[in-house]
């Protein structure tokens, strides 16, 4: 809310730009955007909450703006419910961003969309066909696919795909398949009962005090 409401002026600027408005109401904690009377694109406020929308996720200004250039779409990926351990997740979110951040530069270059992992939420923000390989190896990762596996496809579908000879073929046998590996736990021991117990539907008898032993014997008196 700090963030949203110290660039608040610069957010109606972008929107006034393109012939929208806005409202910020802190008491609420909500965002309202709408069209006004100048609006000529039907489109314009679809962008405007999908604009509102980056920024809540904490995505830079001079960023979130591009949503209203015509080749741009953007998704908002939740990956908290993937995994139930805390510590799993985190490591699993760990393998997006990779060493020093490596793996998801490699990924926003080989997809030419613009990724910011934050939180339960990994925000893309590019053309569609870059954010669906996007979504596909996020929640792939989150499954325990390793991102390397979808990185080394997108590399492979590029250098295909500037061969003229390859358009009209399949790329199966050229790109990587990835097959889950269940480890083999050890199994649990049957116990054999040589003797099948009768079935009575009354339940067993309760156990003797030792009151009850002492009055039967008569050491009680």
């Amino acid at each position: 809310e700090a963030y949203l409401q110290s660039i608040w002026p610069s957010v109606l600027l972008v929107l006034k730009k393109h012939r929208c408005d806005g409202e910020l109401n802190l008491t609420e904690g909500s965002i309202t955007v709408k069209t006004t009377k100048k609006t000529w694109d039907p489109y314009a406020i679809i962008n405007a909450r999908d604009f509102v929308k980056l920024l809540s996720r904490s995505v830079p200004l001079s960023q979130a703006s591009k949503i209203f250039q015509e080749d741009m779409s953007m998704e908002i990926i939740k990956i908290g419910t993937f995994v139930r351990s805390k510590e799993r997740f985190v490591k699993r979110r760990q393998r997006i961003l990779g060493p020093e951040g490596k793996t998801l530069k490699a990924l926003e270059l080989l997809t030419e969309c613009y990724i910011l992992v934050q939180g339960k939420t990994v925000s893309a923000m590019g053309p569609y066909k870059g954010l669906r390989a996007v979504k596909q190896i996020v929640e792939g990762c989150m499954q325990n696919i390793h991102p390397i596996y979808g990185l080394k496809q997108l590399l492979i579908k590029r250098e295909l795909s500037k061969d003229d000879r390859m358009k009209t073929e399949t790329w199966d046998k050229w790109l990587p398949h990835f097959k889950k590996t269940h480890l083999k736990r050890a199994k649990r021991k049957k116990v054999r009962r040589d003797k099948k117990l009768d079935y009575t539907p009354f339940p067993p008898a309760p156990q003797k005090s030792k009151l009850d032993i002492a009055l039967e014997t008569g050491e009680y008196f």
